[in-house]
C-alpha cells in the first residue's frame, strides 16, 4: 500500500530547518556576529556558559532594531537586506535569508534587548518558535542590541546529547570569534566564559590585522608572516593577506579564508597553496594562511549551503592558479636566507656558585666527578679567537707603524695618516702573540707621551680638595690596583678628593643601578672577536653573547667621568684647534639640528667661542679641557689609559659642550663627545686599530672599572645567541 503524503506541521518544518542552520553553538554565534557586523557595530562582546549550551549572550553597539520590527524579527525570511531575488547577484551583506534568529528561536529561548539612536529607551522581548511571548517592554539600555540565547537544543534531545563536551564547544566558539576578529581590524571583539574576569580573546578597536594575529596566535606566528596581495582585472578579483614564510610550520594547516568578507572554506585553494609549501617546509608540516579574497558580487553564488560556509564563484580554477603563483613568488624571495631571532639576556643572569661549577671543568672539581662533553668549554681567554680564521695581512714596516701611531694620537681632526691604518689593520688580523709583538714598539711611546701630558696637567692644575670637612671620597665599586697611590682610569695619580654633593649622588646612582649578574659576566668573560665596530662576541661559561660595544663604552666613559671627576690627565693636541672653526663644522652637519630660525651660523659660532672662553677655568679644573686665550682647543681629558678617541666627533663635542653646559650637563656633554661610538670612529684610520682598542682597552675597562646598569639586561645591549647544551640537543637530532 502506498504511503500517504501529508503536509508537515509548520513547527516541525521550522525545527528541521533550524537543525540545518544551527548545527552547534559556534554556528549560532557566527550568525549573530554577522548580524552585528551588518548593523555597523564596532564593539562586539560574547559571553558563554557551559560551551554555549546553557547560555550565549552577544552584545553590540550597532544601529539596533526598531520597536516596530521586533514583532517579526524572529520569523523566517524576514530581513532588511534583500527585497528581490535579483538582489542576490549584488549582495554585500553577511545575511540575506532572514533565517538566523528564526532558527535559533526554534531550538532555544531567545531574549532581545535593543535600542536605536533616535529611541528614548530600549525595548526587550522574549521569543519562542519565532514569535514573541509578549509585546516588547521598555527598559534601560545602551545603543545597540543584546541577544541572549538560553538552553540551546532543549527540544532536540539527540543533538543535545551529541554535544555533551562544553570545553570542545567553547574552543569552537573561540575559534570562530578569533577569525572574525582578525579579519575585522578596527573593531573590538571580546569572548569569555560567564563569571570569568579575564577574556580568552580580546582585540582592540585600533589594532591592525597583524596585531590581531599576534593576539590570537602569538608572536611566534606574527613575526614570520609575509604580506601578500594581488589583483586581476580580467578575472575580477583582489587578494590580500598574510602567509607564513619558510621559517615557520605547524602540524596542521591553518587557513583563515574570507571571500567577500564572509568566513568560508575552500578545499581546492587549500590544497593548491599547500602544494607550493611542500617544497619549502619539512615533511608533514604545514603553513599558516590568512587570505581575504574579494570577487565581483555578480561572479559569486553565496546561496549554496545552509550555514553559508561554502560559496561557488566563476573562474575558480584560474583564480586559484593565480593565487598559487603569487604565493610562490613571495616564498621564493623569503627563502633566500633564514632568520634567527636572538633572546635578550634576562635580568636573572646565573651567577651562583652552583651554576659556575656545572658550566665547565675547573681545578675545584672532585677527582671522581665526571664532566660531560656538553659542559666542556674553553676557559682560557688567551686561546684562539676569530682573528685566526681571517686571511692574514702582511705586517707593515715597524718604522711606518711607529711614526704613524705617534702622530695620530695627537691629531686634532678627523684626518689621519693613512700609514697608521694599514699597520693597525695588519696587526689586528694576526694572532694574539704576533699582534702584541707588532705593537710592542708602538705602545711604550704612546704611553710615555700620554703620561707626560698627564703629569704636565697635574703640575699645572694644583691639587686642593673640593669642599671642607672630614671623610674620605666615595669608594669605587672595585678599587683599582694601587701601587704607591690611587690612580685614575687614565693611569694618572689622583690629585685631590672630590666631596661635591652632586657628584656623590651620581656615584650612588651608578652603584644602585648596578646589575651583579652582568658585572660578574663582564669580569670573567672570554673575548671571542669583533663582529663590527658596534658589536662584539664574548663567551661566558657555556654561553655565547653578542655585546653592543657602543652602548657599553658610552656608559663606561660616563662612569669614568663621575668617579675620576676633577682628576683627569690631559690628552694634548699636536696643534691647537680653533673653537670657531669646530663650531662651524658642527653647525654645518645635519646632526646639529640647526635651522634658519636659530639665526646665522657665524653668530652662533661666535657665541659658542665666547661662552666657552668664559668657562675656561672651570672646564680645565674639573674636566681637563684646555682652551687658550685665543679661543683654541689645546687639550682633552684623558679618560682611559692609552685610549685615543675618534677626533671626527670633536666638532659636535664642542657644540654640545656649549649648549648642554648646565650643572651635571657638563658631564653629559663630555661623555657625548669623548665616549660614545668609542669602537666606531677609530675605524677611519686610528692607530692602534679599532679592533685592538676594543679588545685590549675597552674590554679591560669593562672588566675592572664598569658597573653595568640593570636596563642593559633587557634592552638588547647584551644578547645571548648560543648555549652549548642546547646546541648538543640540536646536533643529536641531526
Amino acid at each position: 500500500m502506498a504511503g500517504v503524503i501529508r503536509r508537515l506541521d509548520e513547527a516541525v518544518v521550522n525545527r528541521i530547518a533550524a537543525g540545518e542552520v544551527i548545527q552547534r553553538p559556534a554556528n549560532a554565534i557566527k550568525e549573530m556576529i554577522e548580524n552585528c557586523l551588518d548593523a555597523k557595530s564596532t564593539n562586539i562582546q560574547v559571553t558563554v556558559k557551559e560551551g554555549g549550551l546553557k547560555m550565549i549572550q552577544i552584545q553590540d553597539n550597532g544601529t539596533g532594531i526598531r520597536k516596530e520590527d521586533m514583532e517579526i524579527v524572529c520569523e523566517r525570511f524576514t530581513t532588511s537586506k534583500l527585497q528581490t531575488f535579483e538582489d542576490l547577484s549584488s549582495i554585500a551583506t553577511y545575511g540575506f535569508r532572514g533565517e538566523a534568529l528564526a532558527s535559533i528561536s526554534h531550538v532555544a529561548h531567545v531574549t532581545i534587548t535593543t535600542k536605536t539612536a533616535d529611541a528614548k529607551c530600549a525595548y526587550r522581548a522574549s521569543y519562542s518558535d519565532g514569535r514573541p511571548k509578549a509585546p516588547p517592554k521598555p527598559c534601560a539600555g545602551n545603543q545597540g542590541t543584546q541577544i541572549t540565547v538560553e538552553d540551546l537544543f532543549y527540544n532536540i534531545t539527540t543533538r543535545r546529547k551529541a554535544l555533551k563536551n562544553p570545553s570542545e564547544e567553547y574552543s569552537k566558539i573561540v575559534e570562530v570569534v578569533s577569525r572574525y576578529a582578525i579579519h575585522n581590524s578596527g573593531k573590538s571583539f571580546t569572548v569569555k566564559k560567564q563569571g570569568e574576569l579575564v577574556a580568552d580573546v580580546k582585540t582592540l578597536p585600533n589594532a591592525t590585522i597583524l596585531d590581531n594575529i599576534r593576539v590570537v596566535f602569538g608572536v611566534n606566528v606574527s613575526r614570520e608572516l609575509i604580506e601578500v596581495g594581488c589583483e586581476d582585472q580580467k578575472l575580477a578579483f583582489k587578494l590580500y593577506g598574510y602567509v607564513s614564510n619558510a621559517n615557520y610550520s605547524v602540524k596542521k594547516c591553518i587557513l583563515i579564508l574570507f571571500i567577500n568578507h564572509r568566513l568560508v572554506e575552500s578545499t581546492a585553494l587549500k590544497k593548491a597553496i599547500e602544494t607550493v609549501y611542500a617544497a619549502y617546509l619539512p615533511k608533514n608540516t604545514h603553513p599558516f594562511l590568512y587570505l581575504s579574497l574579494e570577487i565581483a558580487p555578480h561572479n559569486i553564488d553565496v546561496n549554496v549551503h545552509p550555514t553559508k560556509h561554502e560559496v561557488h564563484f566563476l573562474h575558480e580554477d584560474c583564480i586559484i592558479e593565480s593565487i598559487q603563483k603569487h604565493v610562490e613568488s613571495k616564498l621564493l624571495g623569503s627563502n633566500s636566507s633564514r632568520t634567527y631571532f636572538t633572546q635578550t639576556l634576562l635580568p636573572g643572569l646565573p651567577a651562583s656558585t652552583s651554576d659556575l661549577k656545572a658550566s665547565g671543568p675547573s681545578p675545584s672539581h672532585e677527582a671522581g666527578e665526571r664532566v660531560y662533553a656538553h659542559q666542556m668549554v674553553r676557559t682560557d681567554s688567551k686561546a684562539q679567537k676569530l682573528d685566526a680564521f681571517l686571511q692574514p695581512i702582511a705586517k707593515a714596516p715597524p718604522a711606518s707603524s711607529s711614526s704613524s701611531s705617534s702622530s695620530s694620537s695627537s691629531a686634532p681632526s678627523a684626518a689621519r695618516p693613512s700609514g697608521g691604518a694599514t699597520g693597525a689593520c695588519g696587526s689586528a688580523e694576526l694572532g694574539d702573540e704576533e699582534m702584541l709583538d707588532a705593537l710592542a714598539e708602538v705602545e711604550p711611546k704612546e704611553a710615555e707621551k700620554m703620561e707626560t701630558s698627564a703629569v704636565g696637567a697635574e703640575a699645572e692644575a694644583g691639587g686642593e680638595a673640593e669642599g671642607e670637612g672630614e671623610g674620605e671620597a666615595a669608594p669605587r665599586k672595585r678599587p683599582r690596583v694601587n701601587k704607591e697611590e690611587e690612580l685614575t682610569a687614565g693611569a694618572t695619580p689622583k690629585r685631590r678628593v672630590i666631596k661635591l654633593t652632586s657628584v656623590r649622588e651620581l656615584r650612588e646612582e651608578v652603584t644602585e643601578k648596578n646589575h651583579k649578574g652582568l658585572q660578574e659576566m663582564l669580569q670573567n668573560l672570554a673575548f671571542v672577536g669583533c663582529v663590527n665596530p658596534r658589536w662584539s662576541l664574548v663567551q661566558h661559561h657555556t654561553k655565547l653573547y653578542l655585546l653592543n660595544t657602543s652602548k657599553l663604552s658610552e656608559e663606561l666613559f660616563y662612569q669614568i667621568l663621575i668617579y675620576d671627576f676633577g682628576n683627569f690627565g690631559v690628552l694634548r693636541l699636536s696643534s691647537p684647534a680653533p673653537l670657531y672653526e669646530l663650531a662651524m663644522l658642527a653647525l654645518d652637519s645635519e646632526e646639529s639640528g640647526w635651522s634658519e630660525d636659530d639665526g646665522p651660523k657665524e653668530g652662533l659660532a661666535e657665541f659658542i667661542v665666547d661662552f666657552l672662553r668664559k668657562k675656561t677655568e672651570m672646564l680645565e679644573d674639573y674636566f681637563s679641557v684646555e682652551i687658550d686665550g685665543e679661543g683654541n682647543l689645546t687639550g682633552l681629558p684623558l679618560l682611559l689609559d692609552r685610549y685615543v678617541p675618534a677626533m671626527e666627533g670633536l666638532p659636535m663635542f664642542i657644540l654640545r659642550l656649549a649648549t648642554e653646559l648646565e650643572e651635571t650637563g657638563v658631564a653629559a656633554g663630555t661623555e657625548a663627545g669623548t665616549g660614545s661610538g668609542a669602537g666606531e670612529g677609530a675605524e677611519a684610520g686610528a692607530a692602534p686599530s679599532w679592533r685592538w682598542q676594543v679588545e685590549h682597552l675597552l674590554f679591560k675597562g669593562f672588566r675592572t672599572l664598569f658597573s653595568p646598569p640593570t636596563h642593559f639586561s633587557d634592552d638588547g645591549t647584551v644578547l645571548q645567541i648560543a648555549n652549548l647544551p642546547d646546541l648538543y640537543k640540536v646536533f643529536e637530532r641531526c
